[in-house]
């Protein structure tokens, strides 16, 4: 199962044709990305289920229904063991961004993380997932597909916000205010975090 979100409310892929009397359940091949993203965003639809018999084509048709946009990003902790955290748009987020031609998906990774937030001397230390998530740009739907990664470093220099991208702030946070955090985050951002560290809310979206 995949779940590749519209704003904060997950689309689900699966292959399973029923998944409850709230879902509306569409064979993913007859999906019609398009008017189903205005329907999630106009607030008629929040429970949607887009399925295949065969789980190795599910990504394989998503990427076919929308221009993709590849892109990297870092899951960082300290010798604290806080995690490194932006603040933009009036969210908490984690460092990330598109991946440039002829860079390697870590290279990017790391990359974004420096230009974003001013942090050095990264090291990655396991892959983790990738996460999806549609978004509008010039008019055109688009899906990007975040490579993430868990990241280490010593750094304890100053933390410099990239305000050309809109981040506001940069800051390290322990467990119990990277919790608080989550509160005022993105879905897909959610899927990265220990279920210890989610809302009941946020636990319905991301379970």
């Amino acid at each position: 199962m995949y779940k590749v979100f519209v704003n904060d409310i997950p689309i689900i892929l699966s292959t399973k044709e029923d998944m409850g009397e709230k879902y509306t359940s569409i064979p993913l091949k007859k999906a019609e990305f398009k008017a189903i993203i205005k329907n999630i965003t106009n607030g008629r639809l929040l429970y949607v289920n887009l399925y295949h018999k065969k789980e190795e084509k599910l990504i394989k048709h998503l990427l076919k229904k929308l221009p993709v946009v590849t892109a990297a990003g870092g899951l960082v902790f300290n010798q604290k063991d806080e995690i490194l955290f932006i603040h933009r748009n009036g969210r908490w987020d984690l460092p990330k961004g598109k991946v440039e031609k002829k860079e390697s998906l870590e290279e990017g990774a790391i990359r974004e993380v420096e230009e974003e937030t001013g942090v050095k001397d990264l090291e990655i230390t396991e892959f983790l997932q990738e996460t999806y998530h549609i978004f509008q740009r010039n008019g055109k739907y688009k899906l990007k597909v975040t490579h993430w990664y868990r990241m280490k470093t010593d750094y304890t220099g100053p933390l410099e916000p990239e305000e050309s991208e809109g981040i506001k702030k940069v800051k390290w946070k322990n467990s119990d205010k990277a919790k608080k955090a989550l509160e005022k985050s993105y879905g897909n951002i959610k899927l990265l975090f220990p279920e210890e560290y989610l809302s009941g809310y946020a636990k319905n979206w991301v379970s």
